[in-house]
């Protein structure tokens, strides 16, 4: 069963509570994708039925382009680099074109991607003419002994590593150009991206391996200025991936994702809780007169339920809100699992499994 490979790596002697009831791998699905376009102030009244229409559209052709992947067994980080590449080339999000303008008019663009296998990552900040910063955060993980490159650094390795090149004009877009005009022309104070929609891009997948991947993908704040970088290019706080434990992508107010470590934080506790529930049932094993366990039972059979990885990702976002913090995550699980946690009116998401897609925007969809 695969999740003796992912989370420990071999079968464990371990015992289970007299009410735990094994898990048959059929019980969960094959893979799993999980997306995001963006959290924030998205609600019906400010978005068109055309721009609706078109942004789940947008959402569904990553689904449908990452879910190709993983359905004819590829891997996950092939399916969360292809789904992001998908939403960085529609002008809808604020990733790759379409992305943000800065306060003195330019595109700083931000990604990172982590493979939970050994945990490899690679990510980028202030890259200014790769067409998929995704792709490149990708290739910094695996063509470049580092981890992380900025601003002119990364435009040169991109171009030594053959990536494709656009000129400015690619990624801009006159609604772009609007914002930041509205922004500039508020009191200097409140010159700050923060009433709008964050439109960072992301995945996250566990592909038939049982193997997790995660990326993120954004263009940053409207007006950010002195080189400000965000969580999406932060491995640990906007994007983690580890076969232990899950996989992870975040979109809001970076700042505070940072400061939490959010993509991290989530990790860790569900690792925490799934060793402590091994832990319980190894105390749990009644034991013959000689003290040897009665019975044994697989690592696989402690699976953390889709409520213990929503209960752990809510509260990590309530974390974050707490220090004033808004955004979202999603989050996939080793146990094929896939789950949402925003505190902001809306979230471009969406999900897919081998029972299908779907897509929301607004905090009331399912």
């Amino acid at each position: 069963m695969r999740f003796l490979s992912l989370l420990f790596g071999a079968l464990l002697m371990t015992a289970t509570a007299a009410t735990a009831q094994p898990l048959p791998d059929d019980d969960r699905p094959a893979w799993r994708l999980v997306i995001h376009g963006g959290a924030g102030v998205i609600e019906r009244a400010r978005l068109t039925p055309e721009e609706d229409r078109a942004i789940r559209a947008a959402l569904d052709l990553a689904l449908q382009r990452g879910s190709e992947i993983l359905a004819r067994g590829g891997s996950a980080l092939d399916a969360v680099e292809t789904a992001v590449r998908v939403l960085e080339d529609d002008p809808h999000f604020n990733a790759g074109r379409g992305s943000v303008f800065t306060y003195q008019g330019t595109i700083e663009m931000d990604a990172s991607i982590m493979d939970g296998r050994e945990r490899a990552a690679g990510a980028v900040t202030g890259v200014t003419a790769t067409r998929n910063p995704i792709s490149l955060a990708r290739r910094v993980m695996e063509g470049s002994p580092h981890v992380f490159l900025s601003r002119e650094g990364a435009d040169q390795f991109s171009i030594e590593q053959g990536l494709e090149q656009a000129p400015p004009g690619y990624f801009q877009t006159p609604e772009r150009r609007r914002q930041l005009d509205e922004l500039r022309a508020r009191p200097s104070a409140e010159q700050f991206d923060v009433h709008l929609k964050y439109g960072t891009v992301g995945a996250v997948a566990m592909d038939g391996e049982g193997h997790m991947a995660a990326a993120t993908s954004t263009g940053g704040l409207t007006g950010k200025r002195w080189g400000r970088i965000g969580d999406s290019p932060i491995i640990g706080a906007g994007t983690y991936a580890d076969d232990r434990g899950c996989a992870v992508s975040a979109t809001g107010a970076g700042e505070y994702f940072i400061r939490v470590g959010v993509a991290h934080e989530i990790c860790a506790q569900i690792r925490a809780r799934f060793q402590q529930r091994v832990r319980d049932a190894q105390a749990s094993v009644p034991l013959d007169a000689e003290g040897t366990p009665t019975f044994m039972v697989h690592a696989s059979e402690m699976a953390l339920e889709p409520g213990d990885v929503q209960e752990i990702a809510d509260g990590v976002i309530a974390e974050m809100a707490g220090l004033g913090g808004s955004g979202g995550v999603i989050v996939a699980t080793p146990w094929g699992d896939g789950v949402y946690s925003f505190n902001t009116a809306g979230m471009y998401r969406g999900t897919a499994s081998p029972g299908g897609r779907s897509v929301a925007i607004y905090g009331d969809e399912r």
